[in-house]
């Protein structure tokens, strides 16, 4: 017999049945709480609310937990590479070799980008921020790519899949390109996944491109860590826009643009604003770890702690390797980084910060080894977009394979109750 939770109100209860998932993560079901009550529930931000069920993601934050389909984020980011996670989040199921190639050659076979996307980036100012000129220009694709998807047809939604994994990291390049004035570039077919993202964004024109393992190794895991990460803003986002049955461009565009805020996606662009404060201010880490501890100052220290989890980010621990391989490689002397070190190191022996579980998360190394590479920093949020695009894809696809009805919140009306008009010259 299935648990049952009891809702009494003025005299009256009202029983819910209780959902376990896989995990034992326990749901009390209320979809039909209005209809037996006439009560809904308030839950401002959703925090303590499921609005959906899903098979792709599961994250624990008191634990440290994050896996995708089952598998660890660790054991990924050793032993897998992006494409594959991807393939993975998408599908299901990890590709076997043959699976993962064909998939690889039809995204090559894909990435050509319409000639005439180019006159819309052209219409950007080189000032434009590159979270705009990457909304505008995946919601754009819509026009060169105007059929709907049939969901219930396995062969079209894996075209569709397939041609945004192939053209989004040419937008993403020719974003980033546009902003430092180079020519924009379509990549190279022999390449990997990665690598060809890494050639397609970096090189120059009057140069041979030439592969860094470790920068190659060290986007792989990022893009890795970033793929997906449960219901947060913009995967809701994605998932009720494309509940209106919208179609996969336009949900991503709309993912992007809820990424695009400090709060989610822009965290670490607020870390290396930060950074980049402390050094103007004479670059004493002492000092704002002082002052981050202050309750009265308004000083926040961006890429410490996470609202999800509450002891550490497990990404972070990853990352961390990658981003000392890559400082170490390129040997660069740099300011700014040297005081992300600082801090660092202060945050990871300041009693005061152990105690607090205040460690440095993903943001924080995500945003040191993306300046470390050269990207600006108005970048960040779209290198996370380019990671997260699978996480989204996959997404958007369950929602529309399990039919979940569009996304309609309720609300608590506070606003004035009934009122006669008055003529304009009598007010």
């Amino acid at each position: 017999m299935s648990e049952k939770a009891t809702l009494e109100y003025n005299g009256n209860k009202y029983e819910f049945p209780v959902i376990k998932g896989t995990e034992e993560e326990l749901a009390i079901d209320i979809k039909t709480l209005r209809a037996a009550s006439g009560i809904i529930t308030i839950d401002p931000g959703y925090k303590n609310t499921g609005s959906c069920k899903s098979a792709i993601t599961f994250l624990d934050g008191e634990k440290g937990i994050l896996r995708y389909r089952g598998y660890s984020i660790e054991e990924l980011a050793e032993k897998a590479d992006f494409l594959e996670v991807a393939y993975l989040l998408i599908f299901g199921e990890l590709p076997n070799a043959e699976q993962l190639e064909q998939f690889h050659s039809d995204i090559k076979s894909e990435s050509q980008v319409d000639e005439e996307m180019k006159k819309i980036l052209d219409g950007f100012p080189k000032s434009a921020h590159p979270m705009g000129v990457l909304s505008s220009l995946t919601s754009a694709l819509i026009a060169f790519n105007p059929s709907s998807v049939n969901v219930t047809s396995e062969k079209e939604m894996y075209w569709a899949i397939v041609r945004i994994m192939a053209k989004f990291p040419v937008l993403v390049a020719w974003t980033l390109r546009k902003k430092k004035g180079l020519p924009l570039d379509y990549g190279d077919d022999t390449l990997g996944y990665v690598e060809n993202i890494h050639k397609m964004m970096f090189k120059k024109p009057n140069q041979e491109y030439k592969k860094n393992k470790v920068i190659i190794d060290a986007l792989d895991k990022l893009l890795i860590l970033h793929a997906d990460h449960e219901q947060n803003c913009s995967t809701s986002t994605v998932r009720i826009v494309g509940s209106s049955h919208a179609g996969l461009f336009a949900s991503l565009s709309a993912g992007i643009s809820a990424l695009w805020g400090p709060l989610h996606g822009g965290a670490n662009q607020a870390v290396l604003e930060m950074l980049e404060a402390i050094e103007a201010d004479g670059g004493d880490t002492k000092k704002y770890m002082g002052k981050a501890k202050d309750k009265e100052d308004p000083f926040r220290l961006m890429g410490f702690g996470h609202r999800v989890y509450k002891n550490f980010d497990p990404r972070a621990k990853i990352i961390k390797k990658s981003a000392d391989e890559v400082l170490g490689d390129l040997g660069i002397e740099d300011p700014i980084l040297a005081i992300a070190q600082g801090l660092e190191k202060e945050a990871l022996e300041d009693k005061y910060f152990v105690d607090r579980k205040l460690y440095p998360n993903v943001d924080f190394y995500s945003g040191i080894i993306y300046r470390a590479l050269g990207i600006p920093t108005e970048m960040f949020t779209v290198m996370f977009a380019l990671g997260r695009l699978p996480g989204w894809i996959a997404q958007w696809r369950e929602m529309r394979l399990n039919g979940e009805p569009i996304g309609r919140p309720r609300q608590v009306y506070t606003g004035e109750n009934l009122r006669s008009f008055v003529p304009v010259e009598k007010r």
